[in-house]
């Protein structure tokens, strides 16, 4: 191969996996939003019933559960702790609105 055979290789394969990467961010905003619709729904089971918004107990079962989940994929624990946490927070936010009577 000569060096415009390698360049040609390279962007081809780069644009390959560019395209793979474009196509797994689709599906994490789609998972995520499917997420965010069931947890919607939590805060307003949660709010009919007078339970708090936050569920420490269930919270920290589920990051146990995404960092052993991460570490069998190969994937940082400490980075999908981060992540959950993240998203926790986000959750916690949308049903502290809820009960408020916002939503």
């Amino acid at each position: 191969m000569n060096s415009s055979e390698i360049d040609a290789y390279v962007y081809a394969e780069l644009a390959r996996l560019r395209d793979s990467i474009d196509n797994i961010d689709a599906a994490v905003v789609h998972m995520l939003a499917e997420r965010f619709k069931c947890t919607q729904q939590v805060g307003h089971l949660k709010a009919r019933h007078q339970l708090p918004p936050a569920d420490p107990t269930r919270e920290a079962a589920q990051i146990a559960r995404l960092r052993e989940l991460a570490e069998n994929a190969k994937l940082d624990p400490a980075f999908a702790e981060k992540l959950l946490n993240f998203i926790i927070a986000e959750v916690i936010r949308h049903h502290e609105t809820i009960a408020a009577g916002e939503e």
